[in-house]
């Protein structure tokens, strides 16, 4: 999804925006010999338009924007990108996930409810339901004799104390190894027949409401059963809403779509795979559905938009480690501080000649090695001799460089009562030394240029015309 949301960021929120009524549908551009519609363009502009964007651009903005995008696109489709078996896979899963759901109909999923109830109903049969509540003393099939016979003794005890008059709930709640039913008086939902342990089932619809059993013993200990109420099952139209929120949670649209997805290839006598069949869906609806039919194109040039870019802009100025160098060196002015930096490392030691230690472990090496020599020279194992903080700071990043490099701060800052000595090493910068001072700052400004020269090369590269009469008719036509 990371993919999806970073390409197409540029242009779609993924919000659904009407579709303009229109009785024509004029070309509005020529971009690398592809007409581009009119809907096309203001589907793409009032996305980017909508409610709640910040920058709202005119029409006239937007379009050098929408080129570019659009001589990506083209680029990528030169390059055969969209013939790669990993974007094929994103963008078959980006479009099912709007495909699928429209496969499915309200009326099927009612359909599937009143299926479930008439199971539940013959399930139910004439016996109804029983909400019982118990007591349970818990006993494995595998208890001495001697355990038996003192779990037993306990439940008759509890068995004379309810007919004495003892309450059912404390009773429940103080003793029943039941703890999830015991915190509520030991009250079960309602049960119907085949749903429970057949010992269970036989004392507890054998009761009438109201009515106690005596002690029984089934697979997992002796109970003590109350009967609160029986009923019959209620007609399904009482029971649809809460039937259909059930299986809606247990994903029901989903498995109808795919039972359909079966039932189409079923159907054309293994003419058709999965594939086929989904791409057939989907060419249907965006004959008929001028929003979705974009949609489908976002997903689909979106991907390929991420990928080209990756390979020319992104990954270059990020990875390129002698051209973010060169760059660096080319425009350091730009990179000026307005406060000095202290690239090195805040330590904490136990004792003083640790001080010198540190210092003399990593005196000699690149600053990318300190952390390992230190780890390994210091703190080897589940022992820790030193703290470190390392890294490029300015003043308010630490208290302890702020307190002896850059000399602000409180000087009677307490120390950690396990490491009591503070010290520093490394090197006061009043202005970056090498690109990896402002590393982020210099990849971002790598990839604005090698954008912008990316796009101009594809400007001279393809073709670009542009109706102006057309597009002075954008959100304006009937």
């Amino acid at each position: 999804m990371r993919k999806l949301t970073i390409a197409l960021s540029m242009f779609a929120a993924m919000t659904s925006q009407p579709t303009w009524a229109q009785t024509t549908d004029p070309v509005i551009m020529t971009v690398a010999g592809v007409p581009v519609l009119r809907s096309e363009f203001e589907y793409s502009y009032n996305k980017n338009n909508g409610e709640g964007v910040i920058d709202k651009l005119s029409v006239d903005e937007y379009v050098n924007l929408f080129i570019n995008y659009k001589l990506k696109v083209a680029a990528a489709l030169d390059a055969k990108l969209d013939t790669l078996s990993s974007f094929r896979q994103e963008y078959v899963m980006y479009r099912d996930q709007q495909v699928k759901p429209t496969m499915v109909t309200d009326a099927d999923v009612l359909k599937e409810a009143r299926e479930m109830y008439e199971r539940t109903k013959a399930m139910v049969g004439p016996r109804g339901l029983v909400r019982p509540a118990h007591i349970l003393l818990k006993l494995s099939t595998k208890a001495t004799p001697q355990l038996q016979e003192q779990i037993k003794q306990r439940i008759d005890s509890v068995y004379q104390a309810l007919k004495g008059g003892a309450d059912f709930a404390e009773m429940a709640q103080k003793l029943s190894d039941d703890v999830g039913s015991g915190k509520h008086g030991g009250e079960l939902p309602w049960i119907a027949p085949s749903q429970t342990l057949k010992e269970f089932e036989d004392v507890a619809f054998a009761l009438a409401p109201g009515e106690m059993s005596q002690p029984f013993l089934s697979p997992v200990g002796y109970h003590i059963v109350l009967l609160k109420e029986r009923k019959q099952l209620e007609p399904f139209d009482s029971l649809k809403s809460a039937i259909v929120a059930s299986l809606e949670r247990r994903g029901i649209r989903e498995k109808i779509a795919e039972m359909k997805l079966r039932r189409k290839m079923s159907m054309s006598a293994g003419q058709q795979n999965a594939a086929q069949v989904m791409q057939q869906q989907a060419d249907s609806l965006a004959a008929v559905n001028q929003d979705l039919k974009y949609l489908f194109q976002e997903y689909h040039d979106g991907l390929l938009l991420y990928e080209i870019s990756s390979r020319e802009v992104w990954d270059k100025a990020s990875s390129d480690e002698v051209a973010l160098k060169t760059w660096f060196d080319t425009h350091k002015k730009d990179y000026a501080w307005n406060e000095p930096r202290y690239r090195g490392m805040a330590y904490h030691v136990k004792t003083k000649k640790d001080v010198k230690a540190v210092k003399k472990c990593v005196k000699k090496l690149p600053f990318d090695e300190w952390t390992e020599a230190l780890r390994t020279t210091f703190n080897p194992d589940s022992v820790i001799r030193i703290r470190v903080e390392k890294g490029l700071f300015k003043p308010g990043d630490n208290a302890t460089i702020d307190r002896l490099v850059f000399k602000i701060g409180s000087d009677d800052a307490v120390s950690n009562p396990d490491y009591p000595i503070d010290a520093v090493f490394g090197k006061k910068l009043k202005r970056p030394d090498n690109y990896q001072d402002v590393r982020e700052r210099v990849v971002e400004d790598l990839q604005d240029y090698l954008e912008k020269e990316w796009v101009d090369s594809l400007r001279r590269r393809y073709q670009v015309e542009i109706n102006q009469d057309i597009l002075k008719t954008v959100n304006k036509h009937l």
